[in-house]
């Protein structure tokens, strides 16, 4: 699967008045067949630009380790258990069980969720969606591979100066228009095919407090569902976002979105996704989503150096029909 590119892009009230394919979808933009959504934004000759963006030689890791979050914020990921073994005094191999390519360090391919009325991204059946089948599979993104300008929109350091820290297990819906005031405060305009990183301060403050104190929080920081949010990355071209907080979204969702079904039964186990912009996002738009992605050493270095922008390269693991997987991302300046 390549990427496309257009040249006319349409913008998303466009989108949105679709008669021909799911009103607010992407279904068809690049191409029939398409599987790869928003990350056509992310083009060869915007790679090769962004290479030009390692001037320090700076390597910042982006993912946390395996286990780091136990017990999962899901709820549904038991952890990751790693063994070694040997043939002989000289030799060492391992392996591991129990590995939920979800449970830390994260991307949401395509296969992650489907829009309740009109299915999975362009269209695929959901009998597609199976072990083994390459429709919608993390290994096209491994295949692609994702190498481009990464920006860092740093909301912890935003709101701090603003005189409104953000506080953990507290919501702070964050709308398009404090997305445009984080990206004015960290002196970076966004460009058609970005990666943008949202620096919330969550996993920070999971990792520092007990496991009550993490049962006990009320809810998290992201943002706003709102079809203004799915506007504003599309119309900005992000190829990918991603955020350290669980979900990229604000959590719990916003009752006044309009996308909270009261007739949809809870799940049996795990979260719901009820009212979530995961659905548009993902399932319409076909956006790439990262969660609990680690930020706080390369925003540190922003902050020092004032520059937010960087060449960024993600990885996802080449398993055919995979949903998910660890990003493997690193950030270098």
């Amino acid at each position: 699967m390549t990427s496309r590119t257009r040249t006319t892009v349409p913008a998303y009230e466009e989108l949105a008045r679709r008669a021909d394919a799911p009103p607010g979808s992407s279904w068809g933009v690049f191409g029939p067949g398409d599987q790869l959504g928003m990350l056509n934004f992310l083009t060869p000759e915007r790679t090769a630009a962004a290479a030009a963006l390692v001037r320090r030689g700076a390597t910042f890791d982006l993912d946390y380790p395996l286990n780091t979050f136990v017990p999962s914020l899901a709820g549904t990921r038991p952890p990751t258990e790693h063994h070694i073994f040997a043939n002989n005094s000289n030799h060492r191999d391992d392996w591991v069980d129990s590995f939920y390519l979800q449970s830390t360090s994260q991307v949401d391919g395509l296969r992650h969720i489907r829009h309740p009325r009109h299915g999975f991204y362009g269209g695929v059946p959901d009998d597609a969606i199976q072990v083994g089948t390459p429709d919608l599979g993390i290994q096209l993104l491994a295949e692609k591979g994702i190498a481009g300008r990464g920006v860092l929109l740093d909301a912890v350091r935003y709101y701090e100066s603003a005189g409104r820290p953000l506080e953990f297990g507290t919501i702070t819906r964050i709308t398009p228009a404090d997305l445009d005031a984080i990206a004015e405060f960290c002196g970076v305009t966004l460009r058609p095919g970005d990666i943008v990183l949202l620096h919330t301060g969550f996993a920070e403050g999971w990792i520092a407090r007990t496991p009550e104190e993490r049962a006990a929080r009320g809810g998290g920081t992201g943002l706003d569902q709102s079809d203004e949010m799915l506007a504003w990355l599309w119309d900005h071209q992000v190829a990918l976002m991603a955020s350290d907080n669980g979900g990229l979204e604000s959590w719990p969702v916003n009752p006044d979105s309009g996308w909270v079904d009261p007739d949809e039964p809870p799940p049996p186990r795990g979260p719901s996704h009820n009212g979530m912009m995961h659905r548009p996002l993902i399932g319409l738009l076909g956006m790439i989503i990262g969660e609990l992605w680690k930020l706080d050493g390369l925003a540190a270095d922003c902050a020092a150096d004032g520059v937010h922008e960087f060449f960024l390269t993600v990885k996802p693991l080449n398993l055919v029909g995979g949903v998910g997987s660890p990003p493997n991302a690193i950030a270098i300046k």
